[in-house]
């Protein structure tokens, strides 16, 4: 039996690539002459540009820009070129610079996180010569529309007395005007694609404030003051540019950032979609006879979007079967689970969250070995 295995990050500890290694060495452990096709996957958030880099090859680039809080922090990103003649391509994760991981439990408040330094990610690349730029938009700790990113490229978002908004979500409620006049020059002539996590639209009970503004650290109060801010921001941005883009597919993606930068024009698109077929998913899913993948977290949200829902919608239209092995069940698990043929928790109760932390890599991979022994012939 021919096996795939592609998990995605398991969030805060484990990268995709770490993962898959995980899973190799337990399932070598129970059956030695398994035959195993490694492909760490990312779908936007966290991971995604180590993905790229495996799939594609590029050069790792490191800026120094300011993180959710304002905290300067190095960030890393990919810079892959093209054919002689092309300008190179820029593969940025908004979690570098603006991520939840970045910040302790106890600072997390999108009412004052801001997507600044991601703005300045996008500005490198453009200064690096990069024309077309993969912007992975999962794993913030935001909820500024991409109010911060606009103004890192030099739009200005104005209160009523023409004075500039401080950074983070609450203070877009103050927002009177946008000013695109003074945007970058070097977006003219660019080409942006946001690839989000998520489909989640930009309002309402179904979008990035909602669905995703607690577990940033947002109380109810926060939750009610951050919706009415992206409200008012859909609005000035509609009237800025000419159109309102907050219901489209993927709009609440990292906060709003997708909104955000398609005000600017950017495409966006399914981000795990988007990596597959750069790594030419769907012909390894093909020469497998069994899908093997993982993520931190399987709730509600994983139907929004995720990398594994998607994963298991291409190898059932190929007629492949997925296992899926999980750090943790959230809401709505069972119903999101019965789509996949298995899956394998690999937690323990009875250890705390720093521990299981700590032996993320052990845990998986024992985890895999006793799935692999349960299928011994």
């Amino acid at each position: 039996m021919r096996l795939l295995v592609a998990p995605l990050e398991f969030k805060g500890t484990l990268t995709a690539r770490q993962a898959a290694a995980a899973i190799d060495r337990g399932i070598h452990r129970a059956r030695p002459g398994a035959e195993t096709d490694l492909l760490p996957l990312a779908d936007g958030g966290p991971g995604t540009v180590e993905a790229v880099l495996a799939a594609a090859g590029g050069t790792r680039v490191q800026t120094r820009v300011l993180g959710p809080l304002g905290r300067p922090t190095e960030a890393t990103w990919a810079l892959i070129r093209g054919p002689a003649g092309f300008s190179p391509t820029a593969v940025i994760e908004m979690a570098a610079a603006s991520g939840l991981s970045l910040l302790s439990p106890e600072e997390r408040d999108p009412r004052r996180a801001s997507t600044f330094g991601t703005g300045q990610l996008i500005a490198a690349a453009l200064g690096a010569g990069c024309r077309t730029l993969i912007i992975g938009a999962g794993g913030s700790a935001t909820n500024d529309g991409g109010a911060g990113a606009l103004s890192a490229l030099g739009a200005r978002l104005l209160d009523e007395r023409g004075a500039p908004l401080p950074p983070g979500g609450a203070a877009l409620r103050d927002l009177s005007r946008v000013e695109l006049s003074s945007l970058d020059p070097r977006l003219r002539d660019s080409s942006l694609i946001v690839a989000t996590d998520v489909a989640a639209p930009l309002l309402g009970p179904g979008g990035a404030t909602c669905v995703f503004g607690p577990q940033k650290g947002a109380g109810a109060a926060a939750l009610e003051e951050l919706e009415a801010g992206l409200g008012n921001l859909a609005r000035v941005v509609a009237a800025a540019v000419g159109r309102d883009d907050s219901g489209r597919e993927g709009a609440g993606a990292a906060g709003g950032l997708a909104f955000g930068l398609a005000a600017l024009g950017a495409r966006i698109e399914p981000g795990f979609d988007l990596l597959a077929d750069l790594c030419g998913l769907d012909r390894r899913i093909g020469a497998a006879d069994l899908v093997i993948s993982g993520e931190g977290r399987l709730d509600r949200q994983t139907r929004m979007g995720k990398g594994p829902w998607r994963l298991q919608l291409r190898a059932r239209a190929l007629g492949r079967p997925v296992v899926l092995f999980v750090g943790s069940l959230g809401e709505g698990a069972a119903e999101v689970g019965s789509e996949f043929q298995e899956i394998v928790p690999i937690g323990r109760p009875e250890l705390a969250w720093d521990e299981l932390r700590a032996r993320a890599s052990e845990l998986l991979e024992d985890a895999a070995l006793r799935w692999a022994e349960r299928r011994q012939p």
